[in-house]
């Protein structure tokens, strides 16, 4: 159903969910009420199984590793090695996906009696994934098999060279597999590994494709212990100590928590509340998070962010260390150094760059003030595809520029910066366009390029930006109906529903993130009462709504909360999306609005 009179200045057309069920009929089977089967229905998840599995799935419903293709071949692999006290290597990634894959793999196999150790790509020096530098670093250092985790899948000509020089290497990755089109089919393109475990390969039958790196590093080696006759003991132990670093890497690689992803969250999430992992505990203490109410929004936007500054200041390497750590006092430190480095993850290394300033959200800022000028004052203002050209940008930045930029113009987004061999750069994507397919269909232009449907990276000579430009806009067939911005609405909510027993209800629905997201309710006609901004950053903005019948309720607002507080003061009677929550605040506990989006 579109509400044709809530359609906003900026582009937006709010949608109420119409997806029809029983719901009376699956709230009595599930003892939930029928405001939480309407949800779950609008979230798609349909029929008994996929309900109770919602609800009810733990670990012990998870699917078996041996399902995916290759992963038996690659168990034997590495099971051979470790008999035969082979010395193996874990190349990773930088970001909180790679770190957390990489520590997975590292304390597995050392588990299992394996010589092994790990290396992770600098951002600036290696770049990502795997390439002929790691390769030639670990044939100095005599390595006889490498096993990447969350890249590899588009190293074909790097991994050739490994086997030239009589390397052994396992792949697992959870990227989509290059391929070429020739008339309308797809021809895919795996590495010449010894065994690729990819759930995203066309002969992958492993029921579940959306796992982050670390997961698929996790299912590795959970098969290996059962493959090696380790105890089922040992076997909940290495649950127990490792599914927190999938959870970790399943937030902030920003996958769908939908199926096994939701599994490993709520898990992961319960054990990070009495983590024994040194390093965690000491970051989550010197942040501040609240622990025994621990969510994806603090593992998102406080731990994630801390885990990922090791990459983009200096090395990955200093992050793994920190998960490795052991020791209190030693874990303490680095935590705090990682705390540091995320305030100051700005400052570049680049001899260059000028002096950068030592707050990433201004050099963000400088960078999308300056995308958006070169928008503004361009011919390609109008394209569909944007692709903003930022020289002087730190690349480790590039994918946020990407992100605020495709908010702001609801266009999908590249953002290239200079490198030192070439222009590399980031995009990001809307719902309607997948951006690896269309990078697949114009793979000439890059000398390197990977990622999903909705976010890619990729490196590109200088002289062929402007060919890329024109060549993705020409590929590009979106409609004008794509390029709106769409909010869709679980339901309308009036206000004498929302009560404490319903706040408590929705938990149910938790963990919220991408493929689960809060329910979001509106109501129409509201009359705004008393809106004032506050906070020592006047960035929070507060207010009382009211319904026609008189019901009032507190609201509260994070967004661009002058234009908001403007728009209340012009209007005074407007429509609000929202999601409600209880505010506890020196003992009095009370509902509240969190509004989203208004008109």
């Amino acid at each position: 159903m579109i509400l044709t009179d809530w359609e906003g200045i900026w582009m937006e057309k709010w949608f109420v969910a119409m997806k029809k069920a029983d719901f009376n009929g699956i709230a009595e089977k599930y003892q939930i009420s029928p405001i939480i089967a309407r949800l779950m229905r609008n979230r798609d998840v349909i029929g008994d199984e996929a309900i109770d599995f919602y609800l009810n799935g733990t670990v012990e419903d998870l699917y078996d590793g041996l399902l995916m293709k290759d992963m038996d071949r690659a168990v034997d692999i590495l099971k051979e090695k470790i008999e035969e006290g082979k010395k193996i290597r874990v190349i990773g990634d930088y970001d909180i996906d790679g770190v957390n894959a990489t520590y997975i793999l590292q304390q597995g196999l050392a588990g299992l009696g394996a010589d092994v150790d790990t290396d992770i790509p600098d951002r600036i020096k290696d770049g990502y994934g795997l390439n002929q530098m790691l390769i030639d670093r670990a044939l100095d250092d005599d390595v006889d098999t490498i096993i990447t985790c969350d890249n590899g899948i588009a190293a074909m000509s790097e991994i050739a060279y490994g086997k030239e020089n009589g390397m052994t290497i396992v792949v697992t990755d959870h990227h989509e597999v290059p391929y070429l089109e020739e008339n309308g089919e797809k021809k895919y393109l795996l590495p010449p590994a010894d065994a690729v475990v990819d759930p995203h390969r066309a002969d992958c039958e492993y029921p579940f494709k959306g796992l982050c790196g670390a997961a698929v590093a996790y299912k590795l080696v959970e098969v290996l212990y059962r493959v090696s006759g380790k105890p089922e003991q040992e076997v909940e132990h290495l649950q127990e100590s490792l599914m927190e670093n999938v959870a970790i890497a399943t937030i902030g690689d920003v996958v769908d928590l939908v199926g096994e992803n939701r599994v490993f969250v709520k898990k992961g999430l319960e054990l990070l509340k009495t983590t024994k992992n040194e390093g965690l505990h000491a970051l989550m203490q010197c942040t501040g998070g609240d622990t025994a109410n621990l969510n994806t929004y603090h593992i998102g936007f406080v731990i994630g962010p801390c885990i990922n500054a090791g990459g983009r200041l200096d090395t990955a390497m200093r992050s793994l260390s920190l998960l490795q750590c052991e020791d209190e006092e030693e874990a303490a430190k680095l935590a705090n150094d990682l705390k540091a480095s995320n305030r100051r993850e700005a400052v570049t290394l680049a001899a260059d760059l000028k002096e950068l300033n030592d707050s990433r959200k201004e050099m963000t800022e400088e960078g999308v003030e300056e995308a958006v000028r070169q928008i503004e004052s361009s011919s390609w203002k109008d394209d569909q595809v944007l692709v903003v050209y930022l020289p002087e940008c730190h690349e480790s930045i590039a994918g946020i520029i990407a992100g605020r930029i495709k908010e702001r113009y609801y266009r999908p987004t590249f953002v290239l910066t200079k490198g030192e061999t070439g222009v590399k750069g980031s995009g990001r994507s809307i719902e309607a366009y997948d951006m690896f397919a269309e990078m697949s269909r114009c793979r000439e232009l890059f000398t390197k390029f990977g990622g999903h449907k909705l976010a890619a990276g990729l490196s590109l000579e200088e002289e062929k930006v402007e060919v890329f430009r024109k060549r993705i806009n020409e590929l590009a067939d979106l409609t004008e109906e794509d390029l709106q911005m769409k909010v869709s609405i679980d339901m309308r909510l009036p206000f004498p529903y929302i009560n404490e027993e319903l706040i408590r209800e929705l938990k149910i629905l938790e963990p919220f993130g991408k493929g689960n997201g809060k329910p979001l309710f509106a109501e129409s006609k509201l009359r705004v009462i008393q809106p004032r901004i506050f906070g020592k950053n006047r960035n929070v903005l507060k207010c009382r709504l009211e319904d026609q019948q008189g019901n009032q309720m507190e609201a509260v607002y994070f967004g661009e909360v002058e234009d908001c507080l403007r728009q209340m003061e012009k209007k005074q009677i407007m429509s609000f999306t929202y999601y409600p929550s209880i505010n506890e605040y020196m003992g009095r506990r009370t509902i509240q609005l969190t509004i989203v989006n208004y008109q």
